[in-house]
Order: C-alpha cells, then structure tokens, then sequence
C-alpha cells in the first residue's frame, strides 16, 4: 500500500491550477491572483491632513498668535484661498491641504477666538510638513502594488478598489460534486427504518468543501447499482472534483471503482497506508474541450471520510485554486496521558489539542472507531500515532494536525 505521503505526491502531479478568469472584487477574497496590478494614481492624489486642525506656515507661526480664519475644509472639499502669514485653514483629517501652508497644527493645541473667527496657537513647536501626508506617499501612479500568486485578503480588496480595479484575473474556487452512496442511506429530517442510518456524511462533506474554499455541488444519494452510481457520476464529472463517499471498499456492493471505470475515470491509486481511511480511491477524468475532474472515493464511515477529506481533498482543493497542496496545519505537541496504539498501520487519532503553560498539550480523546461522529466532532486535532503497534508514553512529543 501507499503511504500518506506517496499517495499525496500523486495528487499534486493531478492537481493542476484552473485557468484564471474574472472575477468581481467583491468576490474575489482568498483567490490567487493571477495578474499584476499597477496603481493608476498617486495616492494620496493630495497633500492631505492627518489630524484635525488648522493649516498654516509653519515659519510665520508663534506660540500665542492669533490667525484669521480663511476657510474650512473638509474631506471632499477644493481649497479656495492660499493661506499666508497672519491665517489659517481650519482642516479636517483627510482633506486636501491649501496652497501656502506647509504643516498642520492638531486642534487640541488651538483655541478659537472671536466667535470663531480666528484661531489662537497655544502650543509649539510646529515644523513644515507636520501632521501632513504629501502626495504619493503610500503608492506612486504605475507603481506595482500586488504580484501575482498572491491570495487575496480583505485589505487586498480594498487596495484594488483604490487602484481603480471593480474585476480581477485570478484562479478560480474549484466546483466540488458531493455525491454520497448506499441503499441504507436516508435523509437527516427523516426517521430510519431496519437497516437504515441518517446520511450524515452530506452536510459533514459539504461544510468540509466550502471550509476548504471550494464550492460544493449536492449530487444527494446514489443507490448501489450501476445504474444509479452511473448517472450520479455522469453528473459529478461536470465539475472539477468529483467527492464520493461510502462504496470504496470490498463489500458486494462495493461497485463505486468499476463504475468510474466505467465512466472514463483514471484510477491513480486504491488504498492508502493509514487508519481511518484506507480504502481511499483517487482517479482523474479527463472529459472533452480541456475538462478534468479530480475523483476521490471516501470510505463511508463518517469519521473515515471526515480524516481522508482533511489529508487528501483539501489539499486538491488548494491546488486547483493555485495555492499549492496545503493541508492541515501540523504541530509538534506534548503528549497529555500515554496511549496504545494497536494494530499495523499509522493512525490518526481525534484529540483535543491546547496551550498549557506556553507549550501545546494534545490529550486523545475516547474514540470508538470509525463511526463515531460524536467524538470527532468534539476534537480539534488529529493525534498522529505513525507506529504501531506501539505504547506511547504521557509526555512524549508526537505530532497534532489542527483540524
């Protein structure tokens, strides 16, 4: 069998960038982009206040003097008069600074005068250039402001709305089919009847894609006949993953392989060295006019199809979106209690994961298999336990996946 690693190494050969495209900036958060931007102004496109105050020349100004009001600014607003020796501008952070005047005073060290008429200066020193931001400062017109494969974060957006970009080129969220598997299978509102469970692997999956950035597509249950997975995965293959969970396996009805292969899918690799997870299916579809869709066979126990997600599709996620394979964070942790780990292959584990004391503490929580969904859904980490069969001790550093 694959190791984890071998199998994640096959994925990143498959996992290639999709082709940028247009994108509105108001939907363009956490994108990579795909262009370099330029700035089509100075900005500030002004000399403009820092503060709250009055504009005046700093060298005709003492500490006592009395100034005549010429005018007040505001943000928005053009100046009219050119301020002198003997008066100021009464300004506002971010207006445009009056010609003549080369420093602001901040309003706590004025006071006004004769009903506002004029401005008495009660504190110095003041400089030229003071509480002022000159034009150009922060970015110069035709200066490259973001580079491409640069994800795009909120400040990022407000920056190409500045530089006068509404569009930008950027790798798009890749579209991710959901499709679970199973004659047993229900809905979650409904009551199972003998032999039925709740199809809890849907929302699980498909909270799991848009976490992961990818925009998922609900392709609800396929009944276990070639038939029906058939049609199921026609339509999958329209996106560009393609997330089956459940079918994987070496059950009767385990026919989710020979259907893909059926349907034109690839196999790349079928069964992976870990616990849980190890029937794992990976193959690729490679449809007309360019089209590939990445297709991963989860095994159907929810806690399975919750870890093979997090080390193998997340990563393709990132991957398409231009971010190379990103997966779950990985940290070195202590050990809380000492743990057995049995059976043959390396495991991950569901364990609560914290900081004490200034370093981080992972405690195995009580896990009881596969399908218990309650557990994982209580841990934020995966304990990593590479060799078993083997007695880890409390205190022992080992390593902790932050889901």
């Amino acid at each position: 069998m694959l190791s984890v690693n071998e199998a994640l190494s096959l994925i990143a050969k498959e996992a290639r960038p999709l082709a940028p495209r247009q994108h509105d900036v108001l939907a363009a958060r956490g994108l990579v982009l795909a262009e370099q931007i330029r700035s089509d102004i100075d900005s500030p496109p002004y000399d403009k206040s820092t503060m709250d105050g009055i504009a005046v020349q700093a060298a005709t100004v003492t500490a006592g003097m009395e100034l005549d009001i010429l005018e007040e600014l505001t943000a928005g607003t053009i100046p009219q008069r050119v301020v002198g020796a003997g008066c100021c501008s009464r300004i506002m952070t971010g207006a445009m600074v009056p010609g003549g005047a080369d420093a602001v005073i901040m309003v706590e060290k004025t006071e006004a005068i004769e009903d506002g008429r004029k401005m008495r200066v009660k504190e110095l020193p003041i400089k030229s250039g003071q509480n002022i931001m000159p034009r150009g400062t922060s970015m110069k017109a035709g200066e490259e402001v973001l580079a491409t494969w640069q994800v795009l974060t909120p400040a990022m957006l407000g920056l190409l709305a500045e530089v006068g970009r509404a569009r930008v080129l950027a790798h798009p969220r890749p579209t991710v089919a959901v499709l679970s598997t199973g004659n047993e299978l229900v809905n979650g509102d409904e009551t199972p009847g003998p032999g039925q469970i709740r199809n809890s692997n849907r929302p699980m999956l498909w909270g799991l894609v848009e976490q992961a950035g990818g925009v998922p597509r609900d392709l609800g249950v396929a009944r276990d006949t070639a038939e029906d997975l058939s049609r199921a995965i026609r339509e999958g293959l329209r996106c560009d993953l393609l997330v089956l969970s459940g079918g994987v396996s070496a059950g009767v009805l385990d026919l989710v392989p020979q259907v893909l292969s059926a349907e034109g899918v690839q196999p790349v690799f079928h069964k992976v060295n870990l616990k849980p997870g190890k029937p794992i299916w990976f193959g690729v579809s490679a449809g007309g006019a360019g089209r590939r869709t990445l297709v991963f066979g989860l095994p159907g126990n929810p806690v399975s199809s919750l870890v093979c997600f997090e080390l193998f599709v997340r990563p393709a996620i990132a991957a398409l979106m231009g971010k190379g394979m990103q997966g779950m964070p990985v940290t070195a942790a202590t050990l809380a209690k000492s743990h057995e780990q049995r059976g043959e292959r390396p495991t991950y584990w569901p364990a609560s994961l914290v900081e004490q004391d200034g370093k981080r503490v992972v405690t195995p929580l009580s896990w009881k298999g596969s399908g218990d969904l309650k557990t994982i859904a209580q841990a934020n980490a995966l304990a990593f336990f590479p060799q078993p069969p083997k007695v880890y001790a409390a205190g022992e550093t080992i390593e902790a996946f932050r889901l």
